[in-house]
């Protein structure tokens, strides 16, 4: 382990541009985001991408534990030295896109400057754990936090609107101008915070259901629930029952469901599945 005089002459790496790597040079900012997680000095945390370290050092300082990820093997051996006598930290090199969350403590949370390149997926990925993470602090690009955060009718509301209500709790903590990073990005961002639901939607069946039914609907923007449904390759007898059942008018489009309706929906599917009546084509359909 390098001690003090190697920590002190570690000098930082650049910014690999394939990796899309900007870094935050704000302090206030990571300040902000560390006062948005309310820790509390049991807490574990994994943070995503600690990238030079400008939040890792505080939240070592307020946290039991930071599990935290890079992919960048330089900066893992930038921070090995920078922080070479902080006992807090488990640091590993890799991707968040392969960690194994589902051996993250429970309750933990998570604190990331989230990749623009994968933030969809990586999001999908952490709602997924939801029983391994109690609540989230996402430095986000701009775009995503608003389609995240999009009420039903409006432009940016969709898939993903849907999924982060279905999973959590998501609340805009603030915005981010680019200047804040360097070097700077072409785009502004905002952190935005996710809370857990104390009413858990279902088990992992009804979470696969939940996410076909709304893929499906939002696949084809400008049609129908059963127009869309139908050119995704759904059964139209099956869909009929299950949106008459559920009392959803079928020329309604995915645009105006909330999450309760689209709930509503997938229970209708369970309903619809425990009686004679082909299911869905599509049951198998993944996220994309």
């Amino acid at each position: 382990m390098p001690g003090p005089a190697a920590a002190s002459s570690a000098v930082p790496p650049p910014p690999r541009k394939h990796l899309g790597q900007h870094f935050l040079v704000d302090p206030n900012i990571a300040r902000k985001m560390v006062t948005a997680a309310a820790l509390r000095p049991r807490d574990v945390v994994f943070e995503i991408g600690p990238g030079r370290g400008a939040l890792t050092r505080l939240l070592c300082e307020r946290a039991a534990k930071v599990i935290a990820v890079e992919i960048d093997r330089q900066l893992v051996r930038y921070l090995s030295a920078v922080l070479a006598g902080d006992a807090a930290l488990e640091l590993h090199h890799g991707d968040a896109m392969t960690f194994a969350c589902d051996e993250l403590p429970k309750g933990t949370v998570v604190i990331a400057n989230v990749p623009y390149a994968v933030s969809t997926p990586l999001l999908f990925r952490l709602l997924r754990a939801r029983d391994r993470i109690s609540r989230m602090v996402l430095m986000l690009q701009r775009e995503v936090a608003a389609r995240i955060l999009a009420a039903p009718g409006s432009r940016d509301y969709g898939v993903l609107s849907v999924m982060s209500r279905y999973y959590a709790e998501p609340r805009k903590a603030f915005a981010v101008p680019a200047s804040c990073f360097r070097p700077v990005p072409d785009v502004d961002s905002a952190v935005v915070t996710f809370v857990g639901r104390s009413d858990p939607r279902g088990d992992a069946d009804f979470d696969r259901v939940f996410a076909q039914l709304v893929r499906g609907a939002f696949a084809h923007r400008r049609k129908t629930l059963m127009n869309s449904w139908r050119e995704e390759g759904w059964d139209p007898a099956s869909m009929r029952r299950i949106l008459e059942h559920a009392g959803i008018d079928p020329r309604r489009r995915a645009e105006t469901l909330g999450v309760p309706e689209f709930l509503t929906l997938a229970q209708a599917v369970s309903v619809d599945r425990a009686h004679p009546g082909p299911p869905p084509r599509r049951a198998d359909a993944a996220e994309r």
